[in-house]
């Protein structure tokens, strides 16, 4: 009976373990380049039952959202995380007829079923929004795999992404920061300088912030975290508490931060700021 049930129960997790390889994940987002593009989320393998589709943190009918229109796709960019069956897309459409630049980060689950989209929606009026900008400097980044001799574990990777948002709660944090390091908010890009003068090095906010509500996805292959989370402060027709949707994919080398993308909403045009 014993040698039955470890059988079982072997069989059980090697369905577990083949359910989020990597291949199946770059299948979904393959899938998900394809439905944004033609305006149709019935190329996704969606979980018919319990599927949660939401932009900008907000719930709504996937029939109506973003990914109901066909977008003209510039570049895109993803991350699949096995461990979390989870993935994440960065699209830049720049010359769609209305410009956007959206993350997306999606759930599978063990039968390779989509059960979460989630979406930052990012146009014109939201912070720093260009997407001609992001288009530029996005296409001109390396963030070739990494061998797996230097690759850094899912611990550092996160724990660098985290500093990074920790920061502007607490200004004495020491940020894992490269040299160069290039930061990519909207359109407004620091790594345009010679190499060696390169940084993401902030100042510090005159209040400290509470970044919360973060979502992760990691790719160790990538050296790369995105973290959805909500970010305060900035809208200035809401209190300083409120907190809007934002996204940060974070690039890390041997344990150093090298490329930084954000993107965030703005409830009034750039946050009435």
């Amino acid at each position: 009976m014993r040698y039955e049930s470890l059988l079982f129960l072997c069989a059980g997790a090697s369905r577990v373990l083949a359910a989020c390889t990597r291949s199946l994940l770059e299948d979904a987002t393959s899938a998900y380049i394809r439905a944004q593009s033609s305006g149709q989320p019935s190329l996704l393998p969606l979980a018919s039952s319990n599927l949660s589709y939401s932009e900008n943190d907000t719930p709504m009918d996937i029939s109506k959202g973003v990914l109901s229109q066909a977008v003209t796709i510039d570049f895109n960019r993803s991350l699949h995380d096995a461990a979390q069956c989870a993935t994440f897309t960065e699209i830049t459409a720049a010359t769609n007829k209305h410009p956007y630049v959206i993350h997306t980060r999606m759930l599978l689950d063990s039968d390779n079923k989509i059960t979460t989209i989630e979406s930052v929606v990012t146009d014109d009026g939201d912070w720093a929004f260009n997407a001609t900008g992001q288009l530029q400097w996005t296409k001109q980044e390396k963030w070739d795999p990494i061998s797996e001799a230097k690759r850094d574990s899912r611990a550092v990777i996160k724990g660098a992404g985290d500093a990074y948002l920790d920061q502007w709660g607490n200004s004495s944090i020491q940020v894992p920061l490269g040299t160069p390091c290039a930061r990519l908010e909207g359109g407004s890009y620091t790594g345009q300088r010679s190499p060696t003068a390169n940084t993401c090095k902030m100042p510090a906010f005159p209040n400290p912030l509470k970044v919360g509500n973060r979502r992760y996805v990691i790719d160790e292959e990538l050296g790369a975290v995105d973290i959805f989370n909500g970010f305060p402060f900035l809208e200035k027709s809401k209190p300083a508490s409120y907190s809007v949707p934002s996204s940060n994919l974070i690039r890390v080398e041997e344990g150093k931060i090298r490329y930084i993308h954000e993107v965030t909403v703005c409830l009034t045009p750039h946050c009435g700021r």
